[in-house]
C-alpha cells in the first residue's frame, strides 16, 4: 500500500511529461474549448484524465506514488502560473493573446476562422451582451477565457 513500484524520481518525470503534454494539447485546442465548455467538452476532459492516469504512474497504485504525482502536478501547475505572470512571453505562449472579431461592426472573417468559430456563435454573443448584430459593435474580441467581450457603439 505505502511501497510504490517505481523510483520516487521516475513519478517526477512522468508527471511532468504528461502535464506538458496536455498543456500543448489543450493550448492548441484553442481558448474556446477552455472557456466554454459544453457537455462534450467536459466529457472529453473526464475522458482525458482517465486516458493518461497509466502513462503518469506507470501501474503503480501506492498512495506514496499518489501522493508524489499529486504534489509534482501540483507544483508544475504553481510554476506555470508564476512563469505566466512573471513573464509576457510565456504568458502569450501559454494563455494566448485576446483576438478581436468585430471592429467598428466589420467582422473579421480571418480571425474567426482562426479562432474556428462560427458566426451563429458570434451572433449569440452579441445578443447576450445586447447588440441586435454585427452593426452594433464597436469591438468584440474573444478573451484568453474563452468569453467574448463586446463594447456596442455609444448612443
Amino acid at each position: 500500500m505505502w511501497q510504490p513500484s517505481l523510483p520516487w524520481w521516475e513519478f517526477v518525470v512522468r508527471g511532468m511529461i504528461v502535464y506538458g503534454a496536455l498543456l500543448v494539447m489543450l493550448r492548441i485546442s484553442g481558448k474556446r474549448q477552455i472557456g466554454q465548455l459544453a457537455p462534450f467538452d467536459l466529457v472529453l476532459l473526464l475522458v482525458l484524465s482517465n486516458a493518461v492516469q497509466n502513462s503518469m504512474n506507470g501501474g503503480d497504485n501506492s498512495i506514496t506514488g499518489g501522493m508524489i504525482l499529486a504534489f509534482t502536478l501540483i507544483a508544475l501547475n504553481s510554476t506555470v502560473s508564476w512563469l505566466t505572470f512573471r513573464s509576457r512571453r510565456i504568458e502569450a505562449l501559454v494563455e494566448g493573446r485576446p483576438v478581436i472579431l468585430v471592429h467598428d461592426g466589420c467582422i473579421d472573417h480571418a480571425a474567426m476562422h482562426q479562432v474556428k468559430m462560427t458566426t451563429h456563435e458570434l451572433d449569440s454573443a452579441l445578443r447576450t451582451a445586447g447588440c441586435a448584430g454585427p452593426a452594433d459593435v464597436r469591438f468584440a474580441v474573444l478573451e484568453n477565457t474563452g468569453r467574448i467581450s463586446v463594447i456596442p457603439f455609444q448612443k
